[in-house]
């Protein structure tokens, strides 16, 4: 059966896309600006990590790091566009619609469904590159985040080490800033994790946006003095 606050995200998706607001995930996490010149977008593109799955939407990461922003006095708007379930391969075909509207930093947090599913890493790194040469294409000024994942033990040793390694090399082929782990001080943690044990809880979220910050805020603090 599908989760009811998941059924209701996709009824509020659908009812954005009617009136022409733009945001996958459903919509951006700024306060209202007054100014004729829009804010610096700073997109999450994720899975159910970044949707908050099983949360409110407040109480997912990237309503966090807004937070953290407007606290800090950086002038961004952040967009949630997690969508639960998302593997690697639909994400490259979703990008295209992400890029109707400009993006200032995009923070790429998508492979951990590959990893579940088994799915070949050399598959997932293409997915993943094509969807960072896609973002650059479009924005040459575009500020990239790539933040990496595990995949489950079960795999096997030759199948995590080469999962994890993936990320490392798409970091280093882009220049990018780089967060090894998305779910550092979070994963495997019982009391941080739902009862499913993969989706984290509200103060799992408030760690990866602690974790997180530590790499965005230098971005944020760059792209909101332009």
């Amino acid at each position: 059966m599908l989760n009811p606050r998941f059924v209701h995200l996709i009824f509020l998706l659908t009812l954005f896309t009617i009136v022409g607001a733009f945001s996958p995930s459903f919509a951006a996490l700024a306060p209202t600006h007054d100014d004729e010149t829009p804010l610096p977008r700073v997109v999450i593109f994720g899975d159910s990590i970044a949707a908050g799955f099983g949360l409110d939407p407040d109480e997912a990461f990237p309503a966090l790091i807004q937070q953290k922003a407007d606290e800090a006095g950086y002038a961004v708007e952040v967009v949630n566009a997690g969508l639960s379930g998302e593997t690697s391969a639909a994400g490259l075909r979703r990008i295209e619609w992400m890029l109707r509207r400009p993006i200032d930093v995009f923070v790429l947090e998508l492979g951990g469904n590959d990893g579940l599913r088994g799915i070949d890493p050399e598959v997932t790194k293409r997915n993943l590159d094509g969807i960072l040469n896609r973002v650059r294409e479009s924005n040459a000024d575009v500020r990239l985040v790539l933040t990496g994942m595990e995949a489950p033990p079960n795999m096997g040793a030759a199948y995590t080490d080469r999962f994890r390694a993936i990320f490392r090399e798409l970091a280093d082929a882009h220049e990018l800033v780089f967060m090894p782990f998305i779910l550092e001080d979070v994963a495997g943690i019982p009391e941080l994790n739902l009862p499913d044990g993969i989706h984290p809880t509200a103060e799992g979220h408030r760690i990866i946006a602690a974790n997180l910050w530590q790499y965005l805020a230098p971005v944020l603090r760059e792209v909101s003095s332009r």
